[in-house]
């Protein structure tokens, strides 16, 4: 097969394409044929070596997978080949999306939703169920409450205030000025400039937090809050933040996306109903994929998708 390899960490340049062994699938596992691949932020971080999830290259990055079971190891009785699937299999172990073929376990993929294509579909997995289980498992999101996204047209932004709204969320959000359009169209019920203004001025009483861009963004974002609401983090909150939520009852939650079949059978739902809908910024060819993580770098709004 056909796959993106690595053999040395560093920018975009490292990627090439190169011929590999084709996978096998183990007991339990499935092969699919990758129609595309989702590409994220953390693909690049592991790609330059600043986030070392599989230790040193060579390796085969990339974890969001749409596409066509080929093949069924033993045990699989939930697929046929035929089916048309996606999924996050193995994260945050190599599960090698930047290819052509990808030995996946059944219980970590789902069927596609039959309402978009394959390139949408591979933009969903590890974002969505970054949102889903963010807002939803660590956040016990109800409907009615009122709560705060950051970066509304980000890969995990654009899909979390969808979500947030389809459970009957009140949302508040913040993007650049040339995404505001664009979020108020997910359906934000308002939506703050960041470049103008400061989001703790605009929003108070809030029930939760899902805070995606670090720094400074945890401890403000407790000003926002009320007592009692929840903050939910995609990166590690310092303990002076986790002190000062203590102190007026806060639940802090730092969130890890795990693989989760019934997540995707959620987001899947919620897709084919007319409530979520993935954007992609723009689709490239695998041998492009170090020009596509550039890309994203580049912060556009959505995701960025190969096509294989």
């Amino acid at each position: 097969m056909r796959a993106v390899i690595q053999n040395a960490v560093g920018g975009p340049d490292v990627l090439f394409v190169a011929e590999q062994p084709d996978p096998s699938p183990k007991p339990g596992e499935v092969l699919v044929r990758v129609k595309a691949a989702g590409i994220n932020p953390v693909d690049g971080a592991v790609r330059g070596g600043f986030y070392p999830l599989l230790g040193e290259p060579p390796f085969i990055l990339g974890w969001d997978i749409s596409g066509t079971v080929v093949a069924l190891g033993a045990g699989v009785t939930a697929f046929e080949i035929g089916d048309d699937v996606f999924g996050m299999p193995l994260f945050p172990k190599q599960a090698g999306a930047y290819a052509e073929l990808v030995a996946a376990p059944a219980n970590e993929i789902a069927a596609k939703p039959a309402t978009i294509d394959h390139a949408h579909a591979s933009a969903l997995p590890l974002a969505g169920l970054t949102a889903w289980q963010g807002l939803v498992r660590h956040g016990g999101l109800k409907s009615g409450q009122r709560v705060l996204i950051h970066a509304g047209a980000g890969g995990v932004g654009h899909l979390a205030v969808q979500i947030a709204k389809a459970r009957g969320a009140w949302v508040v959000s913040t993007a650049s000025s040339d995404k505001l359009d664009y979020v108020r169209s997910l359906g934000a019920d308002e939506v703050i400039d960041y470049t103008k203004d400061d989001f703790t001025g605009k929003a108070s009483g809030l029930d939760l937090v899902l805070e995606t861009l670090g720094g400074d963004h945890a401890g403000e974002s407790l000003k926002v809050l009320r007592d009692g609401g929840v903050l939910v983090s995609l990166l590690n909150v310092p303990d002076a933040v986790k002190a000062k939520a203590k102190e007026r009852n806060i639940r802090v939650e730092r969130v890890s996306v795990t693989p989760d079949r019934e997540g995707l059978v959620e987001l899947a739902r919620l897709v084919d109903a007319g409530k979520l809908t993935p954007h992609v910024a723009k689709a490239f060819p695998l041998d492009q994929a170090g020009a596509a993580q550039a890309f994203l770098a580049a912060r556009p709004i959505g995701k960025v998708v190969l096509t294989v």
